[in-house]
């Protein structure tokens, strides 16, 4: 909720909210939650300070307290403790000072809180750069008498005359650097001057409650430098874009390499918890790495990990890494993300943690529908000090003959896992879009060709070589279908899977496993160097074996002299150049047509920008009048905007993607492919562009009353009949027919998996491939195949796409909250079913009943009533507006109901 429109409607015509957060503000002992908006009038910023009501909409839910001016009297520094710093995503704790006045807050964590101190900052940065006179926020006594009729605010309210220098805020900074104390915990975040400085505080804790405190932190703390984020400051203008871009052309100028010890671990550990110590894995070597980064699979297997993403073992895990580090350093926690069961760890010694910065995390599902998260990845980012990392820890598709499915994961992390930048205008970071790049986990690729007794037998030889070159993962690799660009160090080890739990014996299960190197570590980036890459046969808690690999990187470090100066030559430089020559651009072609537009299928188009002007320009795609985006929201533009450099160009996708939200207006021809952007040019032109395009119509996101009416494929129809039906509302409104029961694309796929799957091991839970997908959704949309194509797992894919992209689910919205009042009384749930449309009803029922036969074969399909009902309650009884956890679980419930039935 965006609670700045609550603050913009308590402010005059001549001022504006850039952007609010919401904080508790600390003060004897107590916290009191307060509303912060960032206020601008005639380039003039002050933080105006509200108290509330829980969630502010409107003015009457907010009241004016205080106001802090932005000015050369006002500073903003992150502060924490070494306990918070301890905790994995805490929020952010900040001190406003103004004056001789202090205030200190606690922002909640997330990238929000980061885009409100970034836009403080920022004004704060240019107060301290302009050479004009001081601001007076002359405006900001319009604001007194609201403040004053409820006493003194948070903030002193005497607005002295802001006469402070540079020098003297200079003179300030250094006595507050001269105050800093060993033991002290502050962090620092970097600014576009680059002078923030966090005001020291002592630490009175003896070294006694530091052993006891339970902070899995080894007495260290985590800080972020100013010189770790010289070339990472947020830009806003195109003379800073074209600095940035002048710096980085040259950095081998101002740079050297130094190298750094990585560690880096795997391990899948099967649901176990710790069951003893993991220092024979993570203190191996020698000497102390400068970086640990410990990744884990199958984390927690249970239903309430997989459905819920919660589990306690995730701290029993990371407390048994803590205690195992390398015992002659110590080491800060930096940061902690895990999706499901995927968990990767960030530690670094307490020397180097200056020099992290802009760390973020994400986490990308690749299991059943490319959402679940019982298979994907989860990743760090980090800018050690001028080197940009990204380390990945993924768990991909199991079993022998699922490479491919293995392969699309890959490239479905590479394609989805996007990091926010700390510069809003700028696009997200992809992984490929760092200097070093880090992975790690259970690839699970396994050994082909070879059966259990032949791949043992070379294992007993230790004929790694000959063993490897059957090794799935290899033969990808070299055929460059993943990790193109990637190395692996050479392995020496036997394979880390499967063994029985809690000893170094083969799987002897009746499945027999064949042994396999599911685990591994690869990297890509520069002056890197592996010193070892081994496994750990002496932890025996899962039915993995650990591995480890040590790195030797070269970072990039800065010599601040030859910083300087190289700064100070290109700033010469566009002084030069710079003068009053309207920027323009040259398009490679202004009208872009993609050709039969089908649901769930990507296409692109490259529109080329070449600078053909004589000074650098800043592009970017507008909205048009009375539109929200610059764009429909079937059509994106990557990047969105961005910077060219004089002479230079840029490539533009213009990427076309229907999804289940866009998909009706399509289907029905309401709406069309076609579209106009507008390409601003700053100080330039506009050019506009036409995008047009050919929808196939699908039955993946038309409505169940439509297909009902439709006994020829949709795409026989003429598009006229479709826009007919949709338009309706009536099944037999186009149709002296009378309609079908069911639609049959939905019994086609039914049909198949009854006939086909009712014993398919984890049908359900094992997606199935994309490129099968697009056949199964062209033989229901187009009739050709009398029969379905692709594999149980995929047909039972495109039938949980089908139900999720229905524009209403098959329990209408307009039930959704009678459903779930009555989901606790079997009755009552009956009732709600049999009073739903006809085909609705039809459909449900239907469903049900092939459920339960499923349930019938569970012993050989793994499923249960709880399994099915958490994967087919969210899809057939959606909610209207976003689903909290208490009504995830009443519609199970709901659901569980119909699945325990003996009959329909």
């Amino acid at each position: 909720m965006d609670q700045s429109v609550a603050i913009q409607e308590t402010l005059e015509r001549e001022e504006n909210c850039l952007i609010a957060v919401q904080c508790d503000v600390f003060s004897d002992d107590n916290t009191e939650s307060r509303l912060l908006g960032l206020v601008e009038s005639t380039d003039e910023h002050a933080i105006f300070i509200y108290t509330h009501r829980r969630m502010a909409i409107t003015a009457d839910d907010v009241s004016l307290e205080d106001m802090v001016p932005i000015s050369l009297d006002f500073a903003v520094v992150e502060v924490s403790s070494p306990e918070e710093l301890a905790v994995v995503g805490a929020d952010t704790k900040v001190r406003l000072s103004y004056q001789d006045e202090e205030l200190e807050l606690r922002l909640p964590f997330g990238s929000h809180s980061r885009l409100f101190l970034s836009e403080v900052n920022r004004a704060w940065s240019d107060v301290c750069k302009s050479t004009t006179e001081a601001p007076k926020f002359e405006w900001i006594s319009k604001y007194h008498k609201a403040t004053a009729s409820r006493g003194q605010g948070v903030v002193k309210q005497a607005l002295a005359p802001l006469g402070t220098t540079l020098t003297k805020l200079n003179q300030h900074r250094k006595t507050e650097k001269s105050s800093d104390k060993k033991g002290n915990v502050e962090r620092e975040k970097g600014s576009n001057s680059g002078i923030q400085k966090a005001k020291a505080y002592s630490s009175t804790e003896s070294q006694g409650s530091r052993e006891e405190r339970d902070d899995l932190v080894r007495s260290s703390s985590h800080t972020t430098s100013n010189k770790a984020q010289i070339l990472a400051m947020p830009q806003f203008r195109l003379r800073d874009n074209l600095i940035r871009c002048e710096l980085l052309k040259n950095e081998d100028l101002y740079t050297y390499p130094e190298d750094f010890r990585f560690f880096l671990g795997t391990y899948n550990v099967n649901g176990q918890t710790p069951k003893e110590s993991l220092q024979p894995w993570l203190s191996c070597t020698l000497n102390p790495p400068d970086m640990y980064c410990v990744g884990f699979q199958e984390l927690d297997l249970s239903k309430e990990a997989f459905f819920f993403n919660d589990t306690p073992k995730e701290l029993e895990w990371t407390k048994a890494v803590s205690d195992a580090l390398h015992p002659d350093a110590k080491y800060a926690l930096v940061k902690l993300v895990r999706l499901v069961g995927i968990m990767l760890i960030f530690y670094v010694k307490k020397e180097h943690a200056e020099f992290i910065s802009e760390v973020e995390a994400e986490t990308v599902g690749t299991g059943i529908m490319g959402r679940m998260g019982n298979k994907g990845a989860v990743a760090i980012r980090f800018r050690f000090h001028n080197s940009d990392i990204c380390v990945v820890n993924s768990h991909l598709a199991a079993h022998i003959e699922e490479y491919e499915r293995r392969n699309q994961d890959y490239k479905d992390i590479c394609s989805r896992l996007h990091f926010r930048q700390l510069d809003p205008t700028q696009p997200p970071l992809t992984i490929m879009k760092h200097d070093v790049i880090l992975w790690i986990g259970d690839l699970n690729y396994r050994i082909s060709e070879l059966d259990v007794s032949n791949v043992k037998e070379l294992i007993g030889k230790k004929d790694f070589e000959t063993l490897h070159s059957f090794d799935q993962l290899k033969r990808q690799i070299d055929e460059e279908a993943v990790f193109v660009g990637f190395e692996e160090g050479e392995i020496e080890f036997q394979p880390t899977y499967k063994y029985d739990t809690g000893s170094d014996k083969w799987d002897t299960s009746e499945k027999c496993r064949v042994p396999a190197w599911c685990d591994r570590i690869l990297w890509r980036g520069k002056n890197i160097t592996q010193q070892h890459y081994q496994s750990h046969m002496a932890l025996k808690t899962s039915d993995h074996k650990p591995v480890s690999s040590l790195l030797v990187v070269g970072i990039k470090k800065v010599n601040p002299e030859a910083y300087k100066k190289t700064f100070e030559e290109i700033v010469r430089n566009i002084d030069k150049m710079e003068n009053e020559c309207i920027p323009s651009v040259t398009l490679s072609k202004r009208e872009f047509h993609f050709q039969d537009v089908k649901y769930m299928q990507h296409q692109a188009e490259t529109l080329s920008l070449f600078n053909d002007g004589q000074v650098p320009c800043q592009f970017e795609f507008i909205q048009k009048p009375n539109e929200l985006t610059y764009c429909k929201p079937w059509l994106t533009a990557n990047p969105p905007k961005g910077f060219i450099a004089q002479g230079g160009s840029v490539d533009i996708d213009l990427e076309v993607f229907v999804n289940r939200c866009t998909a009706p207006e399509l289907n029905s021809g309401k709406e069309q492919i076609e579209d106009i952007l507008v390409l601003h040019l700053e100080r330039g032109k506009d050019y506009f562009i036409s995008v047009t395009g050919n929808y196939l119509p699908s039955c993946y996101g038309s409505s169940i009353s439509s297909l009902c009416q439709l006994r020829e494929p949709i795409q026989d129809m003429p598009q006229e009949t479709l826009r007919q039906v949709a338009e309706s509302g009536n099944e037999n409104a186009s149709n002296s027919e009378k309609p079908l029961d069911i639609p049959k694309e939905l019994w086609m796929m039914v049909d198949h998996l009854f006939r086909n799957a009712l014993k398919q091991e984890d049908i359900f839970q094992q997606p199935g491939l994309r490129s099968e997908f697009a056949e199964i959704r062209d033989c229901l949309d187009t009739g050709i195949q009398d029969s379905l194509p692709g594999s149980n797992h995929s047909v039972a894919e495109a039938l949980l796409l089908f139900l999720d992209a229905l524009p209403e689910p098959v329990v209408p919205f307009s039930f959704y909250q009678q459903s779930l009042e009555s989901c606790s009384n079997a009755p009552q749930c009956e009732k709600v079913i049999s009073m739903l449309p006809q085909c609705h009803k039809n459909v449900f029922n239907y469903l049900a009943a092939f459920l339960r036969e499923l349930l019938k074969n569970s012993a050989s399909n793994r499923l249960d009533v709880n399994i099915l009902a958490t994967i087919f309650a969210s899809l057939l009884l959606r909610s209207p507006s976003k689903q909290d956890l208490a009504e995830k679980r009443k519609t199970q419930e709901f659901f569980q109901h119909f699945l325990s039935q003996s009959s329909s």
